[in-house]
């Protein structure tokens, strides 16, 4: 019989934070934990197992809910290899797609390093490229450098200030940096 392990215990036996467990435990990837009458979270080999098997694929890069499907299938004796490997190539795919995406952004990020002189001007093609397409820059001020660095008790409150309507709205997420970095590409003639 398995000796039951604690949940610090559990963490260091398969390598991973406590706190990542009780994350797996509360979206369902792993199933809640025994207790003890003291409500103590009691864990297993087979829940260490689980949460090794969780880490190597989180390792690889597989998603939450592609994980979710192979543990479904590695605990499926009837199994079929094949949609295991569907899975895997699925994923080979996404990081494919990703690795040139990456590559697109290194090369639009390099030619904007090569073409700022990097000297005491002000003018700087870098912001320049960044700013393409928002034709206004900040009030003056209105940003603070380093701002992020501070603690969020020491932060002053952000003042909101109106948009100018010329200004358009920058795009958020990965599809609109994408979306700039094939512009980016294409007006300094890139692939």
């Amino acid at each position: 019989m398995d000796r039951a392990m604690n949940i610090g215990e559990a963490a260091e036996a398969a390598g991973v934070s406590t706190k990542m467990i009780r994350h797996y435990e509360q979206i369902g990837l792993v199933p809640a934990a025994s207790r003890t009458d003291s409500g103590y979270r009691q864990y297993t080999g087979r829940d260490v197992s689980v949460l090794r098997f969780i880490r190597q694929s989180r390792r690889l890069g597989f998603s939450i809910e592609q994980i979710a499907e192979l543990l479904g299938l590695w605990s499926d004796s009837r199994r079929a290899s094949r949609s295991v490997k569907a899975i895997a190539q699925r994923h080979v795919a996404d990081l494919e797609q990703k690795m040139r995406e990456m590559a697109e952004m290194k090369q639009a990020l390099e030619r904007l390093v090569a073409s700022c002189h990097g000297d005491d001007q002000p003018h700087c093609a870098i912001l320049a490229g960044l700013a393409a397409q928002s034709p206004a820059a900040p009030d003056p001020g209105s940003i603070e450098p380093g701002a992020l660095r501070k603690s969020a008790a020491a932060r002053k409150p952000a003042v909101k200030r109106p948009r100018s309507p010329a200004a358009p709205a920058p795009s958020a997420g990965h599809d609109g940096l994408m979306a700039w970095t094939h512009q980016l590409n294409r007006q300094h003639g890139g692939h």
